[in-house]
């Protein structure tokens, strides 16, 4: 019995796929819930420079770091693992991701790192802590 190419190449594909699949239903269900997807992309360009100031702050743990420059990798390679063509969800695996970084960072690092390097506005600000999770400051 021999197993011709395409019959191997098919069963790869359908294998990617069906993992694609249920990566993009895994980022789906872990967005918060009280945080729309498009506020979340109207802070993008702060989150970027804030991931860029904690992965170069010496004070915090060298994995945090190492996390934050893995994350901005992602962010700067011109794929996606949800082409950004696809509509809305095209550009949420992006802020679904930085959601979870960010989280892992704060929960390791903690919330007083994040508002030190915080560059937005304070409403920015309470937005970025509702989506990691740490309650907003009284």
């Amino acid at each position: 019995m021999t197993v011709s190419w395409w019959s191997v190449a098919a069963s790869v594909a359908g294998g990617v796929l069906l993992l694609w699949t249920a990566l993009i239903a895994a980022l789906w269900l872990v967005r918060p819930d009280d945080l729309r997807i498009r506020d979340t992309l109207r802070l993008l360009p702060d989150l970027v420079r804030l991931l860029h100031r904690l992965a170069g702050d010496r004070t915090l743990p060298r994995g945090v770091r190492v996390r934050l420059w893995l994350l901005l990798a992602y962010l700067a390679l011109p794929f996606d693992l949800v082409p950004d063509f696809i509509p809305v969800i095209g550009y949420a695996d992006d802020a679904v991701i930085v959601a979870l970084a960010l989280r892992s960072v704060t929960r390791r690092a903690g919330p007083a790192a994040l508002d030190r390097h915080w560059p937005g506005s304070p409403d920015g600000l309470a937005a970025v802590r509702r989506l990691v999770g740490i309650p907003p400051v009284s």
